[in-house]
């Protein structure tokens, strides 16, 4: 998922909306439903109607009090994206932050790069690095996933995807060439194929071709690629959840791989079984080349990445962490904490039990709960900042415990503390004595 933003707009006409576009996605239409739960607001739902509705019923997810809007109805979309970004910057750590907290990479959306502010004028900069002060290394996404998540938007053909930007509505087109292009001038160390990116649970009559295309557009990527010297270029391993499709996946994208510096894991957390997501990963990472990484694209729920490491996963982004802090959810050892909830206005504590972060050694629940109350974008900053460390450490304490051939025990411990959730009494509220 690449933004759920919330429309601070005061119009009457709209209210206090949450705008969710990748309405296809499992992880969106929970958190359409879990915005109404905790009274957030009023989310608003991108896509095809009966497509959204079908989705979420599979998924056993309500979407009473939730609203969706059919991107076709422009006009409508369209008072909704003008109004979108006034509140996108409370997402925001600066460079310096996340080498303070651990960041050894970061990943840069080379769909939202490419539409603002231009690939070319972040060329002129001297590439990403000198434009945003980050001295470590950055990897960039093929926009793929953004693209192809714009449903009804875009228009997939062999040469390409041709689709209309979510900011205005204005109409472009990328293909493996551009793709890399694209990357190429924004300058990053790793840059990823241009793939085609299927919808969660999609049939084997869908995948086969789509693979199919995706290998095809792989070799046209290669052929594209100017700096191979300076840019490690990352194959991408799509199939589904079908064991047989990941190897014809692997397989032909094998023939390239003396090309590739990595290969990524793609098409996963978009909506299957979470017991589908672990099998595949069980059966397909371990076939992957052992002197290359391994990325898992697209995950970042802490059981999730353990899962992933145990099964041999190197690397992993996803937005959860900036995308839940800054609408006040935190992720403590004992599961997830919903700081806003006026249940914490007097808690003196700190986020997180043992947590040393910038955050939880300098301020409490009850001073970071009166920040989203007065809409201050600290707020959202200092939950961000948490989360961010919060995931950097697991995955620090991750690879410790495997040099120390102890990440079994490591894992299971975690998992029996965050299980705990709202029953552990670090997530109970405390308030001051009467």
């Amino acid at each position: 998922m690449s933004i759920i933003v919330q429309i601070k707009e005061k119009a009457k006409t709209l209210g206090n909306k949450i705008v969710l576009p990748e309405a296809t996605d499992e992880r969106v239409i929970r958190a359409a439903a879990g915005v109404v739960e905790e009274k957030l607001g009023t989310p608003v739902l991108v896509g095809n109607v009966e497509t959204i509705k079908t989705f979420a019923a599979n998924l056993g997810v309500s979407l009473d009090g939730v609203e969706i809007i059919d991107p076709k109805t422009t006009d409508k979309l369209a008072s909704y994206v003008e109004k979108l970004c006034e509140l996108r910057a409370k997402k925001g750590m600066t460079p310096e932050e996340l080498e303070e907290m651990g960041a050894e990479i970061i990943l840069g959306n080379t769909y939202h790069l490419y539409l603002r502010p231009g690939d070319e004028l972040v060329a002129k900069f001297g590439g990403l690095h000198k434009f945003m002060n980050w001295k470590k290394p950055i990897l960039t996404d093929s926009g793929g996933f953004q693209v192809f998540s714009l449903g009804d938007l875009r228009n997939i053909k062999e040469e390409g995807v041709y689709f209309r930007s979510h900011l205005d509505g204005s109409k472009h087109f990328i293909s493996p060439e551009k793709s890399i292009n694209i990357q190429n001038n924004l300058g990053s160390d790793i840059v990823m194929l241009f793939d085609e990116c299927p919808p969660g649970m999609s049939s084997k009559e869908y995948l086969i071709p789509s693979i199919e295309r995706t290998t095809r557009w792989a070799k046209r990527c290669v052929e594209a690629h100017k700096r191979p010297d300076e840019q490690g270029l990352f194959a991408i391993v799509q199939g589904g959840i079908y064991e047989d499709l990941r190897d014809k996946s692997l397989s032909e994208l094998s023939e390239m791989d003396e090309y590739f510096s990595g290969y990524a894991v793609g098409g996963l957390a978009v909506g299957e079984p979470r017991e589908d997501m672990y099998r595949v990963l069980d059966y397909i990472v371990e076939k992957l080349p052992e002197d290359k990484p391994r990325y898992l694209m697209g995950v970042g729920e802490p059981l999730d990445m353990l899962e992933a490491v145990a099964s041999g996963i190197d690397m992993m982004d996803c937005v959860q962490p900036s995308r839940i802090g800054r609408h006040g959810t935190i992720f403590t050892k004992y599961g997830r904490l919903v700081v806003k909830n006026a249940s914490y206005s007097e808690d003196t504590r700190p986020l997180d039990e043992g947590c040393d972060c910038y955050v939880c050694r300098n301020y409490t629940r009850g001073y970071i709960r009166h920040l989203f109350k007065a809409q201050e974008i600290l707020g959202g900053r200092l939950a961000t900042y948490h989360n961010l460390y919060f995931l950097l450490k697991l995955m620090k304490d991750s690879r410790t415990a495997i040099k120390e051939k102890r990440f079994n025990e490591f894992k299971a411990e975690f998992e029996k503390n965050y299980a705990m959730g709202k029953n552990s009494d670090w997530i109970k509220p405390i308030k001051f004595d009467k």
